[in-house]
């Protein structure tokens, strides 16, 4: 089954170090700049999306080992004397 993406067109400004690991890098990987790009950009994407998901998922919970309803402190969490 084929989906049909559609693309845009960007213009990107560079440094000339930047541009040319950049045509070096997409050669190695023999695609283009603009590919090599569009899949950098998908990757920082989805990594993002990933853990701003993660963050909102774990904020959400309930917080543990307290019945006052706050979280932790750094402090409280590595006192381990308290906890015993």
């Amino acid at each position: 089954m084929s989906t049909k993406t559609s693309l845009r067109n960007v213009t990107v400004t560079l440094e000339e170090d930047v541009a040319q690991w950049a045509r070096i890098e997409a050669a190695r990987r023999d695609n283009s700049v603009s590919r090599l790009l569009g899949g950098l950009l998908k990757e920082r994407m989805a990594a993002q999306d990933g853990y701003e998901r993660a963050m909102r998922r774990a904020l959400a919970r309930k917080p543990f080992l307290r019945s006052d309803g706050r979280y932790l402190t750094r402090e409280e969490v590595h006192d381990r004397a308290g906890l015993r």
